[in-house]
């Protein structure tokens, strides 16, 4: 279950209300879609599926969606203007 709500997640985040509210909205995705990761290494290491190749290209997206959730919450946090 805890693989469909990064995209609802992330979806929240594109309507945030500020820039903040953005970045912590894709935290959550982010949060949620480690968790995805997790258990499907789980389901891997258990050998529950099979052939466990299936899980290869999910596995491979779960993880560059990590790696691009990861670096638009860094650059917003970057971009983030400066409070006087």
């Amino acid at each position: 279950r805890s693989g469909t709500s990064p995209a609802a997640n992330y979806a929240e985040a594109q309507g945030a209300e500020s820039r903040a509210d953005f970045i912590h909205k894709v935290r959550i995705a982010l949060k949620e879609l480690r968790e995805t990761d997790v258990w499907l290494s789980l389901i891997c290491e258990a050998m529950l599926i099979d052939p466990i190749e299936k899980l290869t290209p999910i596995r491979t997206e779960s993880q560059e969606l990590i790696a691009i959730l990861y670096q638009s919450q860094k650059t917003a946090a970057v971009n983030r203007p400066k409070k006087n």
